[in-house]
């Protein structure tokens, strides 16, 4: 998992609209929880400056740049499958090796 997105995962729920809200306190159970089960990844100088001329050449603008950050972050890891419901512009984004499919094809666990 990206680092940042732990970032984002807070402000969500936190930032939501009235009784949607999360406390503090109960968010970081939830970021815990992640760190718990996720490595997390961070990028590098040298990995955000590839990563922002790529998107530059690419033509990508406004918020791509997260999901390319995301999607960087996959390669980065050798990952084989990247969850996800945004298909569209991670199927753009990702390396060829990288699988995109939505969470509900992921397997149960038991």
């Amino acid at each position: 998992m990206f680092g940042h997105s732990l970032l984002e995962v807070y402000s969500n729920l936190t930032g939501m609209p009235g009784k949607l809200r999360v406390p503090p306190d109960e968010a970081m159970l939830f970021v815990a929880n992640i760190r718990e089960r996720l490595t997390i990844l961070a990028l590098t100088e040298e990995d955000y400056a590839k990563l922002l001329q790529l998107s530059a050449t690419n033509r990508d603008a406004g918020g791509a740049i997260y999901d390319a950050a995301l999607a960087h972050c996959a390669a980065k890891a050798n990952a084989e499958v990247l969850y996800t419901w945004n298909l569209k512009d991670f199927r753009r984004l990702a390396s060829p090796s990288l699988r995109v499919q939505p969470p509900s094809d992921l397997e149960p666990t038991s």
